[in-house]
């Protein structure tokens, strides 16, 4: 029994160290991301009026909780946080600066949507990769690239106690995600781009769809837009308008023909008039 939990431990071991050495996304790149995200959870717990352990539980949660909920799904190797020594402390300290120093961010509503995003297309190349490593397809690949992007700001939404945020109607926040992934793994799998290149593409198609949809307005729909789609216009019958023409040109007929006749017997009246004078002056 002893030497097969063993071996299982080693081949584990083994498959969480081939994975570490053979990751495509350099520290560099992850700390990055990790630094982007925390800053935009101890932005909101600025928000929402929260006290510095708030506002590190919030960054530590949106930094790592969607790498930590792509690893227990994959079940492959150790977890993230536990494996990078730096991931933690980068975090901790990141949440610490833009809460402790308010004047380091002048407009933190603007700042939080910039940097959500660009957060959101960094985990979302750095989830597809880690996962492209253990050997899984395509599809699965850009589906752990969605839960480590969102994962985050979905734990983020449940300590808040609020509706997370990718279930509201929003301006294409999920499509992004998603976007972003699938550019990362077609260029890498099917172009054979070099790994860098296709993270820095992917993160700026992450930014440009989410960018475009605000542009332009175009929001996820609801239940409710489905219901208002416009109707077809209704085409109004011809004989409903004839009655009203035929009305109006018998009551101008009849305007005329009353006019005529007033005409005619003021004529008859000065004519008898006249008739009178004449009579009247062959009398003298």
């Amino acid at each position: 029994m002893f030497p097969a939990v063993l071996a299982v431990t080693q081949s584990a071991a083994s498959a969480s160290v081939i994975a570490s050495e053979s990751v495509a996304i350099p520290l560099a790149f992850e700390l990055l991301a990790v630094v982007v995200a925390a800053a935009t959870g101890a932005l909101t717990a600025r928000e929402n009026k929260l006290d510095l352990v708030g506002a590190i539980g919030l960054a530590v949660l949106v930094s790592l909780g969607g790498g930590l909920i792509r690893d227990v799904i994959l079940q492959e190797g150790n977890v993230y946080i536990l494996r990078q020594p730096l991931a933690l402390p980068v975090a901790v300290a990141t949440a610490a600066a833009v809460f402790t120093f308010p004047v380091m961010v002048e407009k933190p509503d603007r700042l939080v949507a910039v940097l959500d995003i660009f957060s959101v297309g960094l985990f979302a190349v750095m989830g597809a990769d880690k996962t492209m490593l253990y050997g899984y397809p395509a599809i699965t690949c850009v589906m752990m690239g969605f839960f480590t992007a969102v994962g985050g700001g979905l734990l983020r939404d449940v300590c808040l106690a609020r509706v997370p945020y990718i279930f509201q109607r929003s301006n294409l926040y999920a499509i992004a995600a998603i976007a972003g992934a699938l550019t990362y793994i077609v260029l890498v799998q099917c172009l054979d781009i070099w790994n860098i290149a296709a993270a820095v593409i992917g993160v700026a198609v992450t930014m440009a769809v989410r960018w475009w949809s605000i542009r332009y307005n175009i929001m996820s729909p609801t239940e409710v837009d489905l219901h208002k789609l416009p109707e077809p216009v209704k085409k109004v019958a011809r004989p409903v308008v004839r009655p009203v023409r035929k009305a109006a040109q018998h009551v101008s007929s009849k305007t005329s023909q009353a006019a005529e006749q007033a005409r005619l017997r003021k004529i008859e009246r000065q004519h008898k008039r006249d008739r009178q004078r004449e009579t009247h002056r062959h009398r003298r």
